[in-house]
């Protein structure tokens, strides 16, 4: 069940989290491709280890669609190898390649509705929901929020998630109870990957989380 997520709850969870971490300036990426390419690496590994991945592709110039298929799979897979799975992520940013420019490149696209454009990228080999809904927040900044697991047991813990609701209706009711906004989507997501992280282990840190007060697994451990 969803119907805890109200607007009210949701700001005050907000302002509690960038009163602790600050404004946290999210996604990294320098443009549309970059931070695109970063999304499909950062699946199933630490950011530390995309960064590497990122540099190296840097280095040999291969950040753009067209170098990437020119770049043997093979080949991709070895400069890719710092995220991790790096034969299976190197088909999937060639077919995030391909796509991209069957749609016209980034200008193609940008001019697509975000209900398309997200069934576009959903299309994509490997591409899933939670890569999907990154690309569109914070490289086409549209209004999606991510849902992923530090959201499911942040929000559990905070009880106002029951159950699994399904990854649908949990973005639609965040969406709903915040309204459209771009740029509170792409820092509050910030805020909750930051807690997930350092905070609400799995084995949770209570004493030092910024919503321990209102926070009934804190109360009871």
């Amino acid at each position: 069940m969803t119907d805890a997520l109200t607007g009210p709850r949701l700001h005050a969870i907000y302002r509690a989290l960038r009163d602790h971490h600050g404004h946290l300036d999210w996604w990294p990426g320098n443009g549309c491709f970059e931070i695109a390419v970063g999304a499909v690496l950062t699946q199933n590994t630490a950011w530390s280890n995309v960064e590497k991945a990122i540099t190296r592709l840097r280095e040999r110039r291969l950040l753009a669609p067209e170098a990437m298929l020119d770049c043997p799979q093979e080949a991709l897979a070895e400069v890719i190898r710092p995220s991790g799975y790096f034969n299976v992520k190197a088909r999937r940013l060639l077919a995030l390649c391909r796509a991209w420019q069957d749609a016209g490149g980034e200008a193609g696209l940008a001019a697509l509705d975000t209900a398309t454009l997200r069934q576009r990228l959903l299309a994509v080999h490997g591409v899933g929901r939670e890569t999907a809904d990154d690309i569109l927040l914070y490289a086409f900044e549209r209004p999606v929020f991510v849902i992923d697991a530090y959201t499911r047991r942040i929000f559990a813990r905070l009880g106002l998630v029951d159950g699994d609701p399904g990854y649908e209706p949990l973005r639609a009711a965040f969406e709903r109870a915040l309204g459209p906004d771009v740029a509170l989507y792409n820092d509050y997501h910030a805020q909750i990957v930051a807690l997930g992280k350092a905070t609400c282990r799995p084995r949770p840190r209570c004493g030092v989380c910024p919503l321990a007060d209102r926070c009934p697994s804190a109360e009871s451990a």
